[in-house]
């Protein structure tokens, strides 16, 4: 099987990684209105459509900082079937009110659509993560925050004031609720993990 070719518009994945204003702009300007009139034509409002947006570009740049997210296919593609796919699972949420999609707008690139899907289920994985993260104890949930942003563990120890055996074996049963709590939530097993 072959590599794929990264796309030129990775410039934009990496423009917003970099916080880049022009290239922030740029997707505001080229690629929000398909997505705001997709929404309104499909039982939404532009607020509605402003927090989809604003969501995906969350959930891009996540990946694209946790995962090293390589665009194979046109971001117009990728950002669009995003935004539509956290539409739908919004109205989904909402199944009371009546839907009418509006399939003209869909694009048929496989590369947007296995990308869109791929950063979809890691928004949702992380999401599902923050949630049981925010169970946690506050004294797990500072031992875990500090171990991401402290390398060492006997830093760590030293920043929460606890002996470094200790922190170990904390941050070891920390791990092991937080791990229990994703694996028990109902939405692990729909994540495939």
């Amino acid at each position: 099987m072959s590599e794929k070719k990264i796309h030129e518009d990775q410039k934009y994945i990496d423009g917003l990684l970099n916080n880049n204003s022009f290239i922030i702009e740029a997707i505001y300007q080229k690629f929000v209105p398909k997505v705001v009139n997709y929404i309104k034509q499909n039982s939404g409002d532009a607020e509605q459509a402003k927090d989809i947006i604003q969501e995906t570009i969350v959930t891009i740049y996540n990946q694209a900082k946790e995962k090293d997210l390589k665009l194979t296919c046109p971001f117009d593609a990728y950002f669009f079937l995003l935004c539509k796919r956290k539409w739908l699972n919004e109205l989904k949420k909402k199944k009371n009110k009546e839907v009418t999609i509006n399939e003209e707008l869909l694009f048929k690139d496989d590369g947007a659509q296995e990308l869109a899907y791929e950063t979809l289920l890691f928004g949702e994985k992380q999401d599902l993560f923050n949630e049981m993260f925010n169970k946690l104890g506050k004294a797990c949930k500072d031992l875990i925050k500090a171990t991401f942003k402290i390398n060492s563990m006997e830093e760590v120890a030293k920043s929460l004031n606890i002996s470094y055996a200790y922190a170990r074996k904390k941050k070891s049963l920390c791990i092991g609720q937080l791990t229990k709590l994703v694996q028990e939530s109902p939405k692990f097993n729909q994540l495939n993990y």
